[in-house]
């Protein structure tokens, strides 16, 4: 090997990078990719330069520069560091290639840029490798830059080789390596001065998807997550070109300088920009490490032809390896509501719905008409109060483009950052945050679904150019609350909630709470409604609690309370008194009241089995739901048995009215089907008619089915929000029967199983109101003793003990 003198002309790479990158042509937004690709080539060109410097001119066998990183994917910034390895096939001496190092090494220190570098063999590169992730990862990338080519295909291919057959090994290795950078670096979707690079959703989350896809294990997502890659690197470049250094991290001084070189209006929307780009990024980063886990597990476990284990969770879906997915039978227009539904058995079993399945859905789901239908609204509340698992459910349907096409207004808030020192998340997420806090919450109010849209919407105004949030979110919230599809007092409600959602915490805060001006001023703002009032107590906690811990101290959470309790003891005062607005009180337990007691009408059909003493059942069906109608002669627990034949069916009950006029019970059932069967009316008739004759048979397999978890995952997800359930009495609601209402999370066998308590404690349910709102049931039962009186204030109370048992599953057999 020939040696030559070291170049005494001090190269500009550095200078000629950034000189390139300011240029007119490559400067202006949008010219991000021809800027890489042009830097790409005059770095690659200078180090061919510096080769045949430092080589003389010489082919030399055997040796090569080679490049990994940005350099080697052709993404280099104006200032990034440059990653080089001299690469040689071992027959070299040492001496020669310390001495070709230094030609190479130390010009490049000279020109300012950082450098990584190397001298290895094969041998050596594997060995690298195999005791450090991060160099297996980085060697995928090695591309030849100047010498013998075919020591750069060598190791490539040995390396790409040994990472493809030591997969299994690497895999959890490299999904831990990626948790431990993302908990140092934080997230960039959530973060004010993001680590672009580094920070979960940045670009070293790219070369992990690489990786992922060089084991042969999966395929890596394209289209968004490249687009969003690009604005990462042009977010990058523009940083290094306005602050002078290859640093990676998106400070916040620095900010309106790179806003303004790409045109954005302010700060503010390059973090938006930078938020839906990592957003992207990491789902895409998620989904596939979860594909690359299901393909190595098929790899270890296979030995045969293996058929994929389903458990059934309804409605066509199952869950399988982890994810939610739909089942090889279903039919993706029968039921154009399924998409609601596979979000919501996805976030109440805490698993992600599987891309394909999302992209099939997606593509299936025709556009809802405006108004929502009442059962897409009812599915929409359901989704929203399943708890914490609605956060990756939530951003994958909002990557996959329905909640823009349910929501238009979400758009403007979607990745909006709060610059303040409260706000942890971006709007968007904030949002979303709050819904998972009040699902906790629901069994307070009596319109969880109320709570929780408003929950949902009560930031939708923090828009670009907002003075006051409140105000300017209102008629957004009105105009989504009413495409949703509720009537125009619910929709009053929620805009309500959404315009005053701060009024609390600040008059808690600012003024005295005891002060009877303070009480009167927020009785004001909610209407004088104690069911408004309940619902602003409970959203202002999840809002705060959403928000972070400087915003829910136990400060201001007592001063919040205190006022809260001021003024609903002064709404109960009043309400006593006959004093207070003639609105005092409205809709607070409106619900509650009993229909007119008006002689039910009996279908003529029912007809012949009643005069025989025998149960009729019929059922019509809307949409995918079903109304079904049983007439029979009462008998105490009746209402219990017509709910376990129907859970023990694969029905749920979404709202039922309970009547008994004259000895005769005419009761309406809304249920849907999971299953998608229809409803088997002679089944349900013969199976009550041997309730009624004493034989318990039909109902033994609910118990078992119970024991194991139901017949249908949606059911056994459907175990309601946690927080304990309640049993109110409503004193006034009734005039000669008690009224309790329940409170709990809807699940299979439920009102069967309050109904058998009822029965049980020898109590007659002369009506029952069903409902059920955002995963909840509120249910109102109209008791009578066995003589037909109103209960005895011991009977009340034994009955709230015993129906909060049911509700609990405590004595189910």
């Amino acid at each position: 090997m020939t040696t030559t003198s070291t170049p005494t002309s001090k190269p500009t790479l550095r200078a000629d990078r950034l000189r390139l990158a300011g240029t007119r042509e490559f400067a202006r937004p949008g010219a991000g990719a021809a800027r890489r690709q042009a830097t790409t080539a005059a770095t690659r060109a200078a180090l061919s330069e510096l080769w045949l410097q430092a080589t003389g001119g010489r082919s030399l066998v055997g040796v090569a520069l080679a490049a990994t990183g940005s350099l080697a994917r052709g993404d280099s910034g104006p200032l990034s560091d440059l990653d080089l390895v001299l690469l040689h096939d071992g027959r070299q001496r040492a001496g020669e290639l310390t001495a070709l190092a230094d030609r190479l090494w130390y010009p490049l220190w000279d020109s300012g840029l950082g450098l990584d570098h190397a001298v290895r063999s094969l041998g050596e590169c594997r060995k690298a490798a195999t005791a450090d992730l991060t160099a297996a990862v980085g060697l995928l990338d090695l591309e030849h830059l100047c010498g013998d080519s075919e020591v750069v295909l060598g190791v490539r291919a040995a390396l790409s080789h040994d990472w493809r057959a030591n997969a299994r090994k690497r895999l959890p290795e490299l999904v831990e390596s990626v948790q431990v950078r993302h908990e140092r670096f934080g997230d960039v979707t959530q973060t004010l001065a993001p680590d672009l690079k580094e920070g979960a959703g940045g670009l070293r989350d790219m070369t992990v998807l690489r990786a992922l896809t060089s084991a042969w294990l999966t395929d890596r997502p394209r289209g968004a997550v490249d687009e969003a890659h690009a604005t990462l690197l042009d977010v990058r470049d523009g940083l290094q070109l306005v602050t002078g250094r290859g640093r990676s991290r998106l400070n916040v001084e620095d900010q309106d300088a790179v806003a303004a070189l790409f045109g954005d209006q302010d700060s503010d929307d390059l973090l938006t920009r930078v938020c839906g780009g990592a957003r992207v990024i990491g789902y895409a980063l998620e989904s596939t490490m979860r594909r690359a886990g299901q393909s190595q597990r098929a790899r270890t476990l296979r030995v045969g032809p293996r058929r994929p284990v389903l458990s059934p969770l309804g409605y066509g879906l199952h869950a399988h390896d982890g994810e939610v997915v739909l089942g090889g039978r279903a039919v993706h227009g029968s039921d154009p509501l399924l998409v609601l539904r596979a979000g919501i058995v996805a976030a109440r079993a805490g698993l992600p719905i599987a891309p394909t399945t999302l992209a099939n859905l997606v593509e299936h789901a025709p556009a809802l008409p405006q108004p929502w239908p009442a059962e897409a609204r009812d599915l929409f509340c359901d989704l929203l109060a399943s708890g914490p698992g609605l956060i990756e459910v939530w951003e994958a349907l909002d990557q996959a483009g329905l909640v823009s096409s349910w929501l238009p207004a979400w758009d403007a808030v979607r990745s909006r950052p709060q610059r303040n020192g409260i706000h942890r998340f971006t709007v968007d997420r904030h949002s979303i945050e709050t819904v998972v806090n009040v699902s906790s919450m629901v069994r307070e109010v009596e319109r969880p679904d109320l709570l929780s849209v408003a929950a949902l919407l009560h930031d939708i105004g923090k828009v670009a150019g907002a003075r006051d949030h409140s105000l300017e979110g209102e008629p957004v919230g009105r105009a989504l609350a009413t495409r949703l599809g509720f009537d125009s007092d619910d929709v009053d409600t929620i805009a309500l909630l959404v315009r005053e959602h701060l009024t609390l915490i600040e008059l808690a805060t600012r003024r005295d709470p005891t002060d009877p001006a303070t009480v009167a001023a927020v009785r004001a703002a909610v209407g004088d409604r104690l069911d408004v009032l309940t619902m602003l107590r409970w959203l202002t906690e999840a809002d705060a609690r959403a928000a972070g811990e400087k915003a829910w101290t136990p400060w201001r959470a007592s001063l919040a309370t205190e006022l809260f309790q001021a003024t609903e003891a002064a709404m109960h005062a009043d309400r006593l008194t006959g004093a207070g607005s003639a609105g005092a009180g409205a809709g607070a337990h409106a619900r509650a009241e009993e229909p007119s007691r008006q002689p039910a009408a009996v279908p003529e059909a029912a007809g012949a089995a009643l005069a025989a003493g025998q149960p009729w059942v019929g059922a019509t069906r809307s949409g995918t739901a079903w109304t079904v109608t049983v007439v029979s002669p009462d008998r105490v627990g009746l209402f219990a048995d017509t709910a376990g034949v129907l859970a023990l069916a694969g029905l749920e009950v979404r709202t039922a009215s309970v009547r008994t006029t004259d000895g005769v019970a005419v009761d309406d059932w809304i249920v849907s089907s999971p299953s998608g069967d229809g409803v088997d009316v002679e089944a349900l008739a013969r199976a009550l008619d041997r309730l009624a004759g004493g034989d318990t048979a039909p109902l033994a397999a609910l118990a078992r089915g119970r024991r194991r978890a139901g017949p249908t995952a949606s059911s056994r997800a459907s175990s309601g929000a946690p927080g304990q359930s309640r049993v109110l009495v409503l004193a006034q609601a009734g005039t000669d029967a008690t009224v309790l209402e329940v409170r709990a999370g809807d699940r299979l066998g439920l009102l069967h199983d309050l109904g058998r308590a009822l029965s049980r404690a020898g109590l007659s349910v002369r009506s029952a109101h069903v409902a059920t709102y955002a995963g909840q049931t509120l249910d109102t039962f109209y008791l009578t003793d066995a003589g037909g009186r109103p209960l005895t204030p011991g009977a009340v109370a034994q009955a709230v003990a015993t129906l909060i048992d049911a509700c609990d599953g405590v004595g189910e057999g």
